[in-house]
């Protein structure tokens, strides 16, 4: 491999695709991950066709279909009527290859991407080393990491940040994350129920309103992930009590006993942006460029990861 290498600082999905499109090209990577492993974390769970087509030449969106769930319609719907809009995906077979949303736990994606690249000779990762400062000059780019206690420096070509929303390659650039932070705080509960079995018509993506509030019910394999979204009388330490979460999912489907609830988490989201995406040799992008709601799966299908926890 004779052509330029590419540095990249983060292995997340926008990393490993990053580096998985390099490499296929025939341009050498290196890839730096300030964890010891690979991330294991839920976050996004919705693939539109767009992604689904970028990711199908290397191989990608087939392991993801295989394991995940094909939605060819998706729903906005009224509780507990069951009265709703129906959007039809596949009319957009003549323009795409993948004319459904597919949802599939993000780290199938990364565990394909992640797969895909220790077979290319082109490619390498760095697990365990943190990003701490880049330079650059009109030859190249120097980036500094941290390993086990000791900083070393490596040369490369071009580097690409996607190292998330606390990117460290942002800061060393001096760019501001300017936007706001939405005022609510939403929770996600990942249940292993059978939803589609009580609610008539259900889709594998549902956006749910009923008087007061709002939900929204998401396929994933064999599990729902159900977004809870936050009541104005009560806190968010009250509304995460395993009561308060026991209360949201019998207002959806009562049931005589409990459910059983696999992971729950609460998350904000944030609209930020930098005002621009490279400086010079150093390109930004996904959560280290910016950041979306996660609302109808735009984030990582924005070439973003999902959000931000706090």
């Amino acid at each position: 491999m004779s052509k330029e290498e590419v540095l990249i600082s983060g292995a997340g999905p926008v990393g490993l695709s990053a580096a998985v499109a390099l490499a296929s090209a025939g341009i050498r990577v290196r890839v730096f991950e300030l964890e010891k492993a690979l991330v294991v974390d839920p976050r996004a769970s919705t693939f539109h066709p767009p992604t689904l087509d970028m990711l199908e030449p290397y191989g990608v969106s087939k392991v993801m279909v295989e394991q995940g769930v094909v939605c060819p319609h998706w729903q906005i719907r009224w509780h507990p009527s069951g009265e709703r809009a129906v959007f039809d995906v596949t009319v957009l077979a003549a323009d795409t290859r993948h004319p459904y949303r597919l949802q599939c736990d993000q780290v199938v994606l990364s565990h394909a991407l992640y797969d895909k690249l220790r077979d290319m000779p082109a490619a390498k990762i760095e697990f365990g080393a943190a990003v701490k400062s880049v330079a650059q000059d009109a030859g190249g780019v120097s980036l500094t990491f941290e390993r086990d206690g000791r900083e070393e420096t490596v040369r490369g070509s071009w580097l690409i940040g996607a190292d998330g929303a606390h990117s460290a390659v942002r800061k060393s650039l001096g760019l501001e994350f300017e936007g706001s932070i939405y005022p609510e705080t939403n929770l996600i509960a990942t249940v292993k129920f059978p939803f589609e079995d009580h609610l008539e018509g259900l889709s594998g993506v549902n956006y749910c309103w009923r008087e007061g509030t709002n939900f929204s019910l998401l396929r994933v394999a064999d599990t729902w992930r159900v977004a809870i979204y936050p009541r104005a009388d009560l806190s968010i330490e009250e509304q995460l009590t395993p009561e308060s979460i026991e209360a949201a999912l019998q207002h959806i489907v009562p049931r005589p006993v409990p459910y059983e609830v696999l992971s729950l988490r609460a998350y904000r989201a944030h609209q930020r942006m930098v005002s621009k995406y490279r400086v010079g040799r150093v390109f930004l992008a996904g959560d280290a460029a910016h950041l979306t709601s996660p609302t109808g799966g735009m984030g990582l299908n924005g070439r973003s990861e999902e959000h931000t926890s706090e």
